[in-house]
């Protein structure tokens, strides 16, 4: 693990930053929850100038409360389900700023009774936004995982608590960055790129029937 890291970690610099890692950057975890929820099923190249147009206009729980969701919604198309996303924003920051006096919930169990919040977009927000330890599993962390057989898991959530029995933790909070960079760069869901990979020589590939 400790040489998939080091690797993973040279490789992760000669590529551009995931969305949501770049918004974290601002040190709020309202922008990252946010701009998480924009992420879902949505390309990085469309989810950071999404949340950018968004911010924009509101950048606080309060100001996003008080927008139209038809404001929401221009603001954050084309994301996929850019509709249902705008409710579910506007509904999140109203909430926030009712019940949580603008402070974004610090906690998992907190985080998940946020509609349209699931167990990566909390761990996320814990882990960027609060600097928390935590490991956000998406399907690229989970297909990862997998595939150079560190876990043997049939979904996100159980890859999440297989890896915390495995992985040390000064690793968690960017285990997530660099498996998401890599995934999407070199190890494809489909015809991976086996032949450049800097972490070939550590892996099982398996499920790997045809690379590159």
């Amino acid at each position: 693990i400790n040489a998939i890291i080091k690797a993973l970690s040279r490789e992760y610099n000669k590529h551009e930053e995931p969305s949501v890692t770049k918004v974290s950057k601002t040190e709020d975890p309202f922008k990252v929850l946010i701009s998480c929820l924009i992420s879902l099923r949505t390309k990085d190249e469309v989810t950071y100038p999404a949340s950018q147009r968004l911010f924009a206009l509101a950048d606080t729980p309060e100001k996003l409360m008080r927008l139209s969701t038809k404001q929401i919604e221009k603001a954050i198309y084309p994301a996929g389900f850019y509709i249902t996303k705008a409710k579910r924003i506007k509904a999140i920051a109203q909430i926030i700023h009712e019940k949580y006096n603008d402070k974004v919930p610090d906690t998992i169990e907190e985080l998940l009774t946020l509609h349209g919040v699931g167990r990566k977009t909390a761990n996320i927000v814990i882990t960027l936004g609060h600097g928390k330890n935590g490991i956000a599993v998406d399907t690229h962390v989970h297909r990862l995982s997998n595939r150079l057989g560190l876990v043997k898991t049939k979904n996100p959530h159980e890859t999440e608590f297989a890896l915390m029995k495995i992985l040390p933790e000064k690793f968690w909070i960017i285990y997530n960055d660099l498996l998401v960079s890599h995934g999407q760069n070199t190890c494809r869901p489909i015809s991976p790129f086996c032949s450049k990979c800097n972490i070939s020589e550590f892996c099982d590939k398996v499920g790997v029937d045809i690379s590159r």
